[in-house]
C-alpha cells in the first residue's frame, strides 16, 4: 500500500490530500488535538505556524506515534516542510519514515515512542 501527501493551493488556502493507491482519501487530519500552532490551517515553505501543524499532522500520520510526531514535528518542519516548493508538493509515506529513521539516529527518542 503506498500512502502519498499531495499539498496544493486553491483559492481557500493550502489543501493537503492523503492517497492511498493512488485514490483520495480525503484531506489529511491537521491534529490539534495533539497541538494547536494553527487552526486556520496549513502552510508550507517557510518555518511558521502553519508549516508546523502539517508538520504535526504529516508525522502522526505517516507514523501512527502521536508522542513521537509532537517530539519530532519542529525539526522536521524546519528541515523539510520549511523548504517545499510554496506552489505545492507531494511526499510518501516512506519518506517521512526514512526522515524519521534518521533523525531517530541522532536523538534518544525512547521516550516518546508509543507503548504497544
Amino acid at each position: 500500500m503506498e500512502i502519498k501527501y499531495v499539498g496544493r493551493r486553491t483559492k481557500e488556502g493550502c489543501e493537503v490530500v492523503k492517497e492511498v493507491d493512488g485514490q483520495g482519501a480525503g484531506r489529511l487530519d491537521p491534529r490539534l488535538d495533539l497541538w494547536n500552532h494553527s487552526p486556520t490551517g496549513f502552510e508550507w515553505g517557510y518555518g511558521g505556524s502553519g508549516p508546523a501543524q502539517l508538520a504535526l499532522a504529516l508525522l502522526a500520520d505517516a507514523t501512527g506515534q502521536d508522542r513521537l510526531a509532537v517530539a519530532l514535528h519542529q525539526d522536521f518542519k524546519f528541515k523539510l516542510v520549511g523548504r517545499l516548493a510554496r506552489d505545492g508538493f507531494e511526499m510518501t509515506a516512506v519518506e517521512i519514515e526514512q526522515w524519521v529513521e534518521e533523525a531517530a539516529k541522532k536523538l534518544d527518542l525512547s521516550d516518546w515512542e508509543e507503548d504497544g
